[in-house]
């Protein structure tokens, strides 16, 4: 039986191929690690139901493709994003140093308000290239929030999804967005009949 839910936030997780954007969608709706994981080829999608304030929020979180020859794909799923989880790996100073970009393209292609966290990834190896205080005054210098994180120990990966949702969820309530129109603003209202438990776990939409 599908959990009723009563909205559903568009999120998209963005960086440079092989930085563990994947692996942390799989811990994030499975609460597993599969090392074996392969790099996206175009967008893969998640679903996992979340609990804000006693209201049940549907996170329809979509993977791009971090390789060049994908870009015009996954720049179309930046339309209609609330969320936006922008991912590099500590252990390789090049991905980070693209994070600039990846920021300009969000800043390009989504919505004005998209709610956007930096995600330091695989601090579970060594040695690292780049610093937490690198990955913070980027964070700072953007106004957009930060977390250090890693998909084989779940290091701070619940924290990193609930914190961009904790975000869109205050805008809602703040009337920034248009929720007439869900297409542009990735904001979907559902409003089931009756509270759901807490999940996780693929969902269809």
């Amino acid at each position: 039986m599908a959990m009723a839910y009563d909205y559903c936030f568009k999120f998209i997780i963005i960086g440079d191929s092989c930085c563990g954007k994947s692996c942390l969608l799989f811990r994030f709706v499975e609460d597993k690690f599969d090392e074996s994981k392969q790099c996206t080829i175009g967008v893969e999608f998640g679903a996992r139901i979340i609990t804000i304030d006693k209201t049940q929020i549907k996170l329809q979180t979509w993977d791009t493709a971090g390789q060049e020859e994908f870009r015009s794909i996954t720049r179309s799923y930046y339309r209609g994003a609330c969320g936006a989880l922008l991912v590099y790996d500590v252990t390789k100073r090049a991905t980070f140093e693209r994070i600039r970009n990846w920021f300009q393209e969000v800043q390009q292609y989504a919505n004005e308000h998209i709610a956007i966290t930096l995600v330091g990834n695989k601090c579970d190896l060594e040695p690292w290239e780049v610093s937490f205080e690198e990955g913070a005054a980027f964070a700072k210098e953007h106004g957009i929030a930060f977390h250090q994180t890693s998909a084989k120990t779940s290091l701070n990966v619940d924290e990193a999804f609930l914190q961009t949702a904790r975000t869109v969820f205050g805008k809602v309530r703040s009337n920034v967005y248009d929720l007439s129109v869900s297409d542009s603003c990735g904001i979907k209202v559902c409003r089931p009949a009756r509270p759901a438990a807490h999940s996780r776990g693929c969902c269809k939409s």
